[in-house]
């Protein structure tokens, strides 16, 4: 056997010819180490290992766009396709069902009878949906019988997998007969796919493409750089069904690896390749997000991951190590395409079986799912169980005001302003006559329609570049007092208004720990505030200089801000996750824990979700990530992480409560970079929920 654990093997430019007129540029795959790509690299080798032991022949591991592990078993080359048994039904069922649904051929809830006439008469059959077709809730008998093999079986079950003389589309329409009511639960059946090709078929006889093979070919497999080499489906040939040509889409194909990896990262995408449209993203949110009230627990066995339209998702945490947005295919022998967009992640597993006596999907947990999980070491804590992605607007939508200063904390004040400081610059438009460290701004309105004004203080502004010059770090409104938090003054300094920040007074200093300290803000003059407390967040050191290994958090009643021997620190969650205090900082704990990533934070309690929202910066232009939590203490989970956002070296990520929608769907990012970042950047985030 040859191993190529870790190799990547560059893919050849496709010929000319082979991509749309209109088609996006090639795509190619990177690589990069398990390390880099926030894998233990030990533990990718270990599941490599365990896997090549148990008849896998070809397993690819994909995170960021970049090839982590590549490994193929004697005999089995990249460029080799794989049958891909029932995974099938997601490549080319599921697939193809989204691009008929994103042309507006057909629509999940069309009953199937608008496209095959037959069924009308039929008083079940009628009420059969597409979507019910595609989800295995149609009540159609499947084609097997308790694991007999396909050649023994007799009747229409044996004629369906033998395909002669009579083919498997007329048998499953006049043959296989409803044995539950539509709808009622999920029941596995090819059947029921080979329907749902059918289905397809007829829906796109108006358009250009008139197969699924034309269909997959022209509208998504060239587009996103599969060459035809790559790929068979139907069996090799279609069946001929009146005027149709019929491709199976319930087995029969064979993909290489990197092509289902394609797919797989087609979906991931929502439709998107490299700036092109294939598949409208509504489309791909249907299929994936199909809701349904079929009893779909354990449906074929232990652990057995929801159906929705042509694939199978974790949506209701059935895998328990995976977050709830990934979602598989998956054929006899173990045939496995998972794909977890939250850790932009893809998988392909090519073999024989696993081996396992487990039921199929706990085999593909237990040997694939939770040991890949195991693996993972980046992002710090787990993907959200309640925002499914966090969607920015396009760096053309940024508003960018204030050239040239950075940092901006932020408050909600009584009089309905942000209250904001910057560094390093001369504030907003018109300029102040030079440059500080240290300068105050009001911001009046709300994105896009928003201006700042510029705030003069002799008692608050600073000059100095860089760590020479003091740097307010949080800022937070109480009944009408403004209070600051003033770093790289040794450690950070506490300062207050009581006149909008015309003056200020200043008061104690931390002297361990705290060096980059932010407030918790809740609503317009810490309106929502569920206690009596304010709360503290820092990065754990003296410094906001390079990034420490977790954040402390600190607490004291409202009315004694300005106390210093009123201060708490956390130091733990205790029994029922709550909050364990101390009055002494050297028995403070970690809050917040990402070795080496935890540089400059900002938090906000997003009323309309219910979540505390933690802005984490991984090191000046090194990434950041975005976090919520039932509790200012956690536990935490991500919403969005990355270490490169595409914008260049970016920092101080700042989440104006203001901004923030009443629902807690949407809000704006306000945060600072290098040129053409070194600004005032607004930009809107929409987050994107998991049903409930």
């Amino acid at each position: 056997m040859t191993s190529r654990t870790f190799a990547f093997l560059s893919l050849l430019l496709l010929s000319p010819g082979v991509f749309a007129a209109d088609a996006p540029a090639p795509f190619d795959w990177r690589e990069a180490t398990p390390a880099e790509s926030g894998f233990s690299a030990e533990r990718i080798e270990s599941l490599r290992a365990s896997l090549a032991a148990k008849g896998t022949r070809a397993l690819l591991i994909i995170r960021h766009d970049r090839i982590v592990c590549e490994w193929y078993a004697a005999g089995t080359t990249a460029d080799k396709p794989q049958g891909t048994a029932s995974l099938a039904k997601s490549l080319v069922g599921g697939v193809s069902v989204a691009v008929a649904i994103s042309d507006g051929k057909l629509h999940a809830d069309d009953q199937v009878a608008k496209f095959v006439p037959e069924w009308a008469g039929d008083p079940r059959k009628a009420k059969i949906t597409v979507a019910q077709l595609a989800s295995h809730t149609s009540g159609l008998e499947d084609a097997e019988d308790n694991r007999i093999a396909h050649e023994k079986l007799t009747g229409w079950k044996g004629d369906f997998w033998r395909r002669d003389p009579s083919d498997p589309f007329t048998i499953s329409r006049d043959r296989a007969p409803v044995v539950f009511e539509p709808g009622e639960r999920a029941s596995y059946s090819n059947p029921g796919m080979a329907m749902l090709a059918y289905t397809v078929t007829a829906a796109i006889q108006g358009g250009e493409q008139k197969d699924l093979r034309s269909l997959l070919r022209d509208r998504v497999l060239r587009p996103i750089g599969v060459k035809d080499a790559e790929w068979t489906i139907g069996y090799g040939k279609p069946a001929r069904v009146g005027e149709l040509n019929l491709y199976a889409n319930w087995g029969g194909a064979s993909f290489t690896p990197r092509a289902t990896a394609r797919v797989g990262r087609l979906m991931l995408r929502q439709g998107d390749w490299a700036g092109k449209r294939i598949i409208d993203a509504k489309a791909i949110e249907q299929c994936l997000d199909y809701r349904t009230s079929a009893t779909t627990k354990e449906w074929v066995g232990a652990a057995s991951p929801r159906p929705v339209l042509g694939w199978y998702t974790n949506v209701d945490k059935t895998w328990p190590a995976a977050p709830r947005d990934a979602f598989a295919g998956g054929g006899a022998n173990h045939q496995i395409l998972l794909v977890i967009p939250s850790l932009d992640l893809i998988v392909v597993r090519n073999g024989t079986s696993l081996g396992t006596d487990k039921a199929f999907w706990a085999g593909v947990e237990q040997e694939i799912v939770t040991p890949l999980m195991g693996a993972v070491t980046d992002p710090p804590y787990p993907p959200s169980d309640m925002i499914r992605r966090v969607r920015f607007d396009p760096e053309s939508a940024i508003i960018r005001k204030a050239i040239g200063s950075d940092n901006w904390p932020m408050t909600w004040g009584d009089d309905d302003a942000i209250y904001t400081s910057y560094g390093d610059g001369r504030g907003f438009e018109p300029f102040v006559e030079k440059k500080l460290s240290m300068g105050l701004a009001r911001v009046e309105g709300t994105p896009p329609d928003f201006r700042g004004v510029n705030l003069r203080s002799d008692s608050a502004e600073r000059t100095g570049d860089g760590a020479k010059g003091p740097k307010a770090s949080g800022m937070l409104m109480v009944e009408g007092v403004l209070y600051m938090w003033v770093r790289n003054t040794g450690n950070a300094t506490l300062a207050w208004s009581a006149d909008h920040g015309r003056t200020w007074e200043w008061g104690f200093r931390f002297e361990e720990s705290f060096g980059c300290p932010t407030f918790l803000n809740f609503g317009r003059n810490y309106e929502g505030a569920p206690d009596k407390y304010v709360y503290i967040y820092s990065q754990d050191g003296p410094s906001a200089y390079g990034p420490r290994d977790a954040a402390v958090l600190a607490r004291v009643a409202k009315e004694r801000i300005r106390e210093k021997e009123a201060y708490e620190f956390f130091v733990r969650r205790g029994e029922g996750g709550a909050a364990v205090w101390s009055a002494k900082i050297g028995e403070r704990g970690p809050v917040f824990e990402a070795p080496g990533r935890t540089e400059r934070l900002d938090a906000v309690y997003n009323r309309g979700l219910g979540r505390y929202l933690l802005a984490v910066g991984y090191g000046h232009g090194q990434g950041w990530g975005l976090f919520e939590a039932p509790h200012p203490w956690g536990p935490w989970a991500t919403a969005f992480s990355t270490s490169d956002w595409g914008l260049g070296a970016t920092h101080g990520y700042r989440l104006p409560a203001k901004w923030m929608s009443a629902d807690g769907r949407e809000g704006w990012l306000v945060f600072s970079g290098i040129k053409p970042n070194d600004a005032f950047c607004a930009r809107r985030m929409v987050f994107e929920l998991y049903p409930r």
